[in-house]
């Protein structure tokens, strides 16, 4: 035979081919890794998971450590800047691991997740405490962080989402040229100025009489107009018809009723608390009699001024009860707003009354407003989330949503002759809500 084919006998007596294999060398014993034991949160039993993150790994009994080395002076002048000892990991050979990273996109682990000031008794990591805002420094907080941080205080404060009303009630004017105004002036002027010139030289008062039978009847239009103007306009808004919003068509001036529900931003009324509504209305009154004080400086003797008013008005929804469509009304964002609500009386303090309330004591208070010896008078009007209410302006479809925004013009009643009311307008979104709101309500 060629060659002969080695074999070798087994230890239970069996010959099979091959060489035998060579024992191998015994290795050392291996030590079982010891389990990881639980920290429980404690900073001396952490080890490189505490020194990791930047948590003093001190004992409070221990020794003090060296002050790190400062380089560029002293911080009240110059750059100065603290340099630690640089820590690497044992996966730093990887750039996206580890606690040391490098490259453009990576960066201090300290500005991404906050500051780390221990560990939390159950061993988990956080970015703060919890006494303090969470992730303040990571997010941009909106309007609705900002409204709710102020439900605990006294006086609402809303964000730019929230539109702030005038002070001043609700301006109804009348729409005549100023042109017109001044001429009818000058000439009702010079007529009386020659009237009383031919009666004096002339002896002929027949002039002056013409002038007076003509400006008579005029000054008794104005002044049915400044008392009957505001009702005049309310009338020609009740009566105005209501619009179907399916088949209006974008920049259509309309007038559409039905339930309110609120925005992202609900409302809430400073002295009733009364919650989610989608306009609120506080104003307080001062009474002035004979050489008394005058609560603004338009305030005239034996009548009632304003002394404070609050009118907020925001972003709401409204349901056409004609076609069931839901319409966003854009009352928000500083947007013209002519809100028609009538307020309730809910605080009342006279000579006779003169014990206030505590409530009506702390809404003054918050205000910085005193209460001595003062007639006063406190008003609050609202609109409730499901209340009826009716809304005149201008339709605009985007992006398949269907909004309700002011109009560019006034919105003007027109000359009723018959009623001898000349044109009377209201700036912006008209808004108006019945006086009986509390029966209305429809739950939402």
């Amino acid at each position: 035979m060629a060659g002969r084919i080695q074999s070798h006998q087994l230890p239970n007596g069996l010959y099979v081919s091959g060489k035998l294999e060579q024992p191998k060398e015994p290795r050392p014993p291996t030590m079982a890794a010891r389990a990881v034991p639980y920290t429980g949160g404690d900073i001396k039993r952490s080890g490189e998971l505490g020194r990791m993150f930047d948590i003093s790994l001190l004992d409070p009994q221990g020794p003090t450590p060296p002050p790190p080395l400062i380089v560029g002076g002293n911080s009240s002048g110059g750059n100065s800047k603290q340099h630690a000892p640089p820590r690497v990991s044992g996966s730093s050979s990887n750039p996206n691991s580890g606690s040391v990273r490098s490259g453009p996109n990576s960066g201090s682990m300290k500005k991404s997740s906050g500051p780390l000031s221990q560990l939390q008794p159950t061993g988990l990591i956080t970015s703060g405490s919890l006494s303090g805002p969470i992730g303040s420094g990571s997010r941009r907080s909106g309007q609705m962080d900002r409204q709710v941080s102020n439900l605990g205080s006294g006086k609402a404060k809303y964000g730019s989402s929230v539109t702030c009303l005038n002070t001043d009630p609700v301006r109804v004017g009348f729409k005549v040229p100023k042109t017109i105004v001044w001429a009818v002036v000058i000439v009702a002027a010079m007529g009386l100025l020659v009237g009383a010139f031919l009666t004096v030289a002339v002896k002929k008062p027949l002039v002056i009489a013409a002038v007076i039978a003509a400006v008579v009847p005029a000054v008794v239009v104005l002044m049915w107009n400044c008392v009957w103007g505001r009702k005049g306009l309310l009338s020609f808004i009740k009566k105005y018809p209501d619009a179907e919003l399916r088949g209006a068509i974008d920049g259509q001036f309309v007038k559409v009723t039905g339930v309110v529900t609120c925005g992202s931003i609900p409302l809430e009324s400073s002295y009733q608390r009364t919650p989610r509504c989608v306009y609120v209305s506080t104003e307080l009154y001062e009474y002035k009699g004979l050489g008394g004080r005058s609560a603004n400086p338009k305030h005239r003797c034996f009548s009632w001024g304003s002394r404070h008013a609050e009118r907020y008005v925001s972003d709401f929804y409204i349901s056409d009860f004609q076609s069931g469509l839901r319409a966003l009304v854009k009352a928000g964002y500083g947007s013209k707003v002519s809100p028609f609500v009538k307020p309730a009386t809910v605080a009342n303090v006279t000579t006779q009354n003169k014990d206030l309330s505590p409530s009506f004591l702390k809404w003054l208070s918050d205000r910085n407003l005193s209460a001595d010896n003062r007639v006063m008078r406190l008003k609050e009007g609202y609109i409730k989330e499901g209340s009826t209410v009716s809304v005149m302006g201008m339709v605009r479809r985007h992006d398949n949503v269907l909004m309700i925004v002011p109009p560019a013009q006034p919105v003007s009643s027109g000359c009723r002759w018959w009623r001898c009311l000349l044109p009377t307008y209201a700036d912006g979104l008209i808004i108006t809500c019945d006086d009986n709101q509390n029966a209305d309500v429809i739950p939402v």
